[in-house]
């Protein structure tokens, strides 16, 4: 933000060159993604009070530094009308003369969409606009002009006096909110020449609009959780603009600690005295004798086969991830704050170990998703001294196949038929651990339309209005004694709550809903209440049978907002569960405590109301004969397939025509799958 300021300010500005002591526990000598990880880490735990969606915090960070009386708009470049630059501290609403709060980063643009809590309420992306020139910004995207701000063939340029401040705005939000506030996906520039999302368009701001006293006000107001309205997070970019030119490059931007971009070109001395030892292996110990800076050293980087492997402040470092028995060339140089780097030492060889150690055996192997043709086999993972590279999975002592999860599914089976299933886990040098405990599995009669429980409801509404149901098609009554619902907070490891089941069991065709204990909507639907249902909307939440995850909502390790104030509904096309999170698989419903449909699901193979295929019959079964006949309502389609899922015979019927042919089918076992429309019906034919 260029603007002439007030001396005093100007003095603030000189005595900000040192480095805030807010970042002391911040490791500032990181760059690329490293140092952009560290300063999230620190942006999130320092953003301890949630604001809401309110004028006041406005009123107090945006204050006009030459009359408190007046707040600055942001975009404003004039002395009054649309365009002004400055209004009234109290002249806010929704008046043509009033100034409204400015989502900057546009709330429709963010994935999902900012709302007013949250990302939606954050005290750094809110500014003071007026009521028109915020309507005419609207959710255009940033795009590069010059002198004052306006649209600009279809896009958005701030101004030149807050070009900066909305680059360093968007840079803030996306270490904050990750994906959810992605850089490309509010302005229009080149990602391409960064290692993430960020575009140049807003380096390019960064550095050509240098920090004012008026960000740094609202950054020094932010940090003091004494103000009323405080977050206690600074944004980084606002201390020191650099910090964006170390992690993301591009044209370079004021070093204000002075403490990256300096006169030091002295680089520092070659580290000397490199031993290897400990060899595994996977893996081999290094170490070094220091090197000497003018200044100071403050990292190291290791090179293998002259390649840069990682980097340490210390004088020691495991290189791992090796491969065994193979001889490994090492060197390492230092590096000063400067960036000034020593030559490489000279090489030093290690050789790994030679591996003659199988992994452990694969544990608690599980079969799910049973079909009439397929199951999957599930198991934890093996240990190993160097690693694990894969599984070999057998199906009646005979090998099916191998993979490098922890999950395989097995086809081409006969239904109702019991197979014998065990796993071994094998390294990279072959060596093979033996085969696990034998496990059974048995393929259904091929008419169910669901292979396995699964999430068909989430409630996250007003207060403690939450709630979760799981849904069986699985042509059976199910017992849940072997099933768990686990809660992970803000995304991470599940564990924070635990749901196991004792004597509860789920019938055919109905679902089970969990609620909180002190739900006020849809209560009479609720089958048992839980402090599992202790979520908000970026939380993680999993299915679990035998302690195997089958079905989630949410993703692991990632905080990101998906489900606040929302009800989710399985869409009717799913019949399965899925270990990892899409939101295509889920509809919104129609409100906050939508709970409509709690207690009910439809599917398309099947459903717990009535559907026009409820009346469908199909006889006679078993069959001597060659014709076979369908009761039915609706013009439906035929599709019979042998055991092993392959499609024999295609068929047309209607209440005019209600038979078919069958003569050319030999004497087995058969599965007929009936579809009108978006329902589907799979039942077994016998010919005799």
């Amino acid at each position: 933000m260029k603007k002439i300021v007030l001396l005093s300010s100007l003095l603030l500005t000189f005595i900000a060159s040192a480095q805030e002591p807010y970042y002391d526990d911040v490791d500032l000598t990181a760059e690329g993604l490293a140092l952009k990880e560290n300063l999230a880490t620190k942006t999130i735990a320092a953003h301890t009070k949630i604001l809401s969606y309110g004028w006041p915090a406005l009123q107090a960070t945006d204050v006009n530094p030459e009359n408190s009386s007046e707040v600055l708009l942001i975009y404003g470049y004039s002395d009054s009308g649309k365009t002004s630059r400055t209004r009234g501290i109290n002249q806010n609403g929704g008046g043509s003369t009033d100034w409204n709060r400015e989502h900057v980063y546009a709330k429709s643009l963010g994935t999902p969409n900012l709302g007013t809590s949250g990302p939606g309420a954050d005290g750094h992306h809110l500014r003071p606009s007026d009521v028109g020139f915020n309507s005419d910004r609207g959710s255009l995207k940033f795009v590069n002009g010059s002198g004052n701000a306006g649209s600009v063939s279809g896009g958005w340029y701030p101004g030149d006096e807050w070009k900066g401040d909305v680059a360093r705005i968007m840079m803030y939000m996306y270490i904050h909110y990750g994906d959810q506030c992605k850089p490309t996906g509010v302005g229009i520039g080149n990602s391409t020449a960064t290692p993430d999302d960020m575009i140049d368009l807003f380096l390019e701001w960064n550095a050509e609009d240098p920090v004012s006293d008026f960000e740094r006000q609202r950054n020094t107001y932010h940090e003091n959780t004494s103000n009323a309205y405080a977050q206690g997070n600074r944004n980084p970019f606002i201390d020191n603009a650099y910090l964006a030119t170390r992690i993301w490059g591009g044209t370079p931007a004021i070093d204000s600690w002075g403490m990256y971009v300096s006169t030091d070109k002295e680089a520092p001395t070659v580290p000397t005295n490199v031993v290897l030892s400990n060899s595994t292996p996977s893996s081999i110990d290094v170490t070094w004798s220091a090197s000497t800076d003018n200044v100071a050293v403050t990292k190291y980087e290791i090179y293998v086969d002259g390649t840069l492997n990682g980097n340490t402040p210390d004088t020691n470092y495991t290189i791992s991830g090796l491969n065994a028995n193979t001889t490994y060339a090492v060197t390492v140089l230092a590096k000063d704050i400067a960036n000034n780097k020593s030559d490489q030492t000279t090489a030093v060889n290690g050789t790994t170990a030679i591996d003659n150690e199988a992994p452990t055996v694969p544990t608690n192997v599980v079969i799910t998703n049973q079909t009439g043709t397929s199951f999957k086999a599930n198991w934890t993972a093996s240990t190993d001294n160097a690693a694990v590279v894969g599984y070999d999975i057998f199906v009646d002592g005979a090998i099916n196949g191998s993979t490098t999860d922890t999950t395989y599914t097995i086809s081409g089976l006969t239904i109702s038929t019991t197979y014998s299933v065990t796993v071994l886990a094998k390294d990279e040098a072959d060596n093979k651990s033996a085969q696990s405990p034998t496990v059974n599995a048995i393929t259904t009669d091929g008419s169910a339309a669901s292979n396995e429980l699964f999430f068909t409801e989430y409630l996250e509404g007003s207060s403690n209005n939450k709630a979760l149901e799981i849904a069986n098609f699985t042509g059976q009554t199910v017992s849940l004694a072997n099933y768990s619902i686990k809660l992970g907070s803000n995304g991470s490891d599940f564990g924070t709550q635990t749901l196991t089941f004792t004597n509860e069991t789920i019938a055919d065709g109905d679902v089970f809903v969990i609620g909180n204990s002190q739900i006020t909507i849809c209560t009479s639907e609720v089958d048992i209440d839980s402090n599992v249902t202790y979520f908000n909307g970026n939380d993680v939440l999993g299915l679990f049978k035998n302690d195997v995850l089958i079905d989630i909502i949410g993703t692991e390790n990632n905080s990101n907002t998906f489900g606040e104030n929302v009800t989710l509904k399985r869409k009717s096309t799913i019949v399965s569960p899925n270990t990892v999170y899409n939101a295509d698989e889920w509809v919104q419903g129609s409100g906050t405590d939508d709970c409509s449909d709690l207690g009910k699901h439809n599917v398309s193979t099947a459903s717990v109301e009535n559907t026009i295929l409820n009346s469908f019959k199909m006889y006679p079964n078993p069959i001597n004969g060659n014709k076979l006949y369908f009761n039915l309502i609706k013009n439906v389609n035929i599709n019979i397939y042998n055991v092993l899922g392959k499609l024999i015979k295609t068929e047309k019927v209607n209440t005019n025509n209600n038979s078919i042919d069958i003569s050319s089918l030999s004497k087995g076992v058969y599965l007929v799958k009936i579809n009108s429309e978006n329902e589907i019906i799979t039942k077994k034919l016998i010919k005799k």
